[in-house]
């Protein structure tokens, strides 16, 4: 047993991000201020995108996203209900209605087969996620949506900086959307970011998230009443030194991920991760691991438990949206409606994955979660 906890994230800053602080609190204005929109700036620029808007959540993204196309009530957004930022929660509060598909059992992504199964002539968007890091089926999922005239909206909270087909995340859909809260790859506290092309679009985003003391005269901005969803100058500077160390950051990301490998790999039967054709790079979100067949969702949760006892932190990947309470109670979801997400979610679980984890400790945890996974599933083995 380690004497010292090993949290599940753990943000990599430096002396450059105290520096960056410490500037901003010697400023007068923390709001709505330079920072912020050098963020912006720097981060559309990062992914060759038009624009970057921030914003205070990726769940907040989405229902500002939703909003500025204009769907709402009587239309419907077909999402996957599996993956650990759950950005699709702002479906609901869109007015919309979430029509929630399988995902394919390899990528764990939305299943472009299975999601225009779910297209009607109610659909006016969908969402796919990157889950945990790896891209979805961009190439299907933009033919799907253009067939059905739908806003295809790509959730890259889970995944900045993995590569698809020769372009970073982000670049896939109509409008993209990023998460900078734990435990993102980039950490700047509670902070997110919307991407788009659409000049329209765009403008229609930053007048649903705040509105500046110059636009409070403005014909054009006092046509949508703001949501106050901005972010503060604090959130901006972090963010901008974190995308400058963002290469740096995601190398050390890429140290540990190889140590996790070396140590898995040692067991008899542990499959690589699966990387789909078409992805090039995958920059995990946490270091996900499945429990075997015989395991259920209850010994999972024992098994976390255990890891915990060790002062491991670990975590249930996944608690599928259509088994939530309040999806079950409006929408009438219910246990097998998706049946892959329903075998996937039960025996995730998402092991500590960040910068300042040492190799010993990688070593302790696989040995750990191995002794509990045999003791909980009689015999059972972890695989990736």
């Amino acid at each position: 047993m380690t004497d010292t906890w090993i949290p599940l994230s753990d943000p990599d800053y430096s002396a450059a991000e105290i520096a960056a602080v410490q500037a901003v609190l010697g400023r007068s204005q923390q709001s709505d201020g330079p920072f912020t929109e050098a963020f912006e700036a720097a981060f559309a620029a990062y992914l060759g995108r038009r624009h970057a808007v921030a914003v205070s959540s990726g769940t907040i993204g989405l229902l500002l996203a939703l909003k500025a196309a204009g769907i709402g009530a009587g239309d419907e957004v077909v999402a996957p209900g599996y993956g650990w930022r759950q950005t699709a929660q702002a479906i609901p509060w869109s007015g919309a209605t979430p029509v929630l598909a399988d995902i394919d059992y390899w990528s764990q992504t939305l299943a472009p087969d299975k999601a225009e199964a779910k297209v009607t002539q109610h659909t006016r968007a969908i969402l796919a996620n990157n889950v945990n890091g790896h891209p979805a089926d961009w190439t299907k999922l933009r033919e799907l949506a253009d067939k059905s005239h739908a806003l295809l909206i790509e959730d890259a909270t889970e995944s900045i900086g993995s590569h698809y087909q020769g372009k970073i995340v982000g670049n896939f859909g109509d409008v993209a959307v990023f998460d900078f809260s734990q435990p993102s790859v980039l950490c700047c506290g509670q902070a997110a970011m919307i991407a788009t092309d659409d000049d329209t679009l765009a403008l229609k985003l930053r007048h649903y998230r705040n509105r500046r003391r110059d636009e409070r005269g403005s014909l054009t901005a006092t046509l949508r009443p703001p949501l106050d969803a901005g972010i503060s100058e604090l959130a901006a500077a972090l963010g901008l030194i974190q995308l400058q160390r963002l290469p740096e950051i995601l190398a050390r990301r890429k140290q540990v991920e190889a140590w996790y490998q070396a140590q898995i790999s040692s067991f008899e039967g542990i499959k690589p991760p699966y990387i789909a054709p078409g992805v090039e790079e995958v920059h995990w979100l946490l270091y996900t691991v499945h429990l075997g067949t015989r395991f259920t969702a209850s010994s999972r949760d024992a098994l976390v438990d255990d890891l915990e006892t060790e002062q491991v932190e670990a975590a249930a990947y996944c608690r599928p949206l259509h088994l939530q309470r309040a999806y079950i109670e409006q929408y009438g979801t219910r246990k097998g409606d998706l049946l892959v997400t329903e075998k996937v979610a039960d025996r995730a679980i998402a092991l500590p994955f960040h910068g300042q984890i040492s190799e010993d400790q990688v070593a302790f945890i696989v040995k750990t979660a191995k002794d509990a996974s045999i003791n909980v599933g009689a015999g059972a083995a972890i695989y990736l």
